[in-house]
């Protein structure tokens, strides 16, 4: 996978940029960087990874992302929507705004796990 996109615009830093890598042990990506305008095209491409997969549990590390904006949070809720039933998506410390923004839009969700 390892992708990665750098463009002058986004909401956060200028140079905005979002790195993935696969996980090793299990499935799923270790992401670092921004989630944003200049690099949803490589979040959406890894929550439609993770929804192809059919795995039961998909892991997204996101220690080392440090902003998630509201379309990057909508996204993962509509890839979780779309996982078939008794699959979830676990996202591993991901930015406190990131969860804090699930909380409020998308409380409850069953096929979104989220641990610190």
């Amino acid at each position: 996978m390892g992708s990665r996109r750098r463009t002058p615009y986004g909401p956060g830093n200028p140079g905005a940029s979002l790195t993935v890598h696969p996980l090793e042990g299990c499935r799923g990506i270790r992401a670092a960087g921004e989630v944003g305008l200049a690099t949803h095209t490589i979040w959406e491409g890894v929550l439609e990874q993770a929804v192809r997969e059919g795995e039961d549990v998909y892991y997204l590390e996101l220690s080392e992302v440090t902003f998630v904006d509201v379309a990057g949070a909508g996204a993962l809720a509509a890839a979780a929507g779309r996982l078939g039933a008794g699959r979830r998506l676990v996202v591993r410390r991901p930015p406190p705004a990131l969860r804090r923004t699930l909380e409020a839009f998308w409380p409850g969700l069953p096929a979104i796990e989220v641990t610190m």
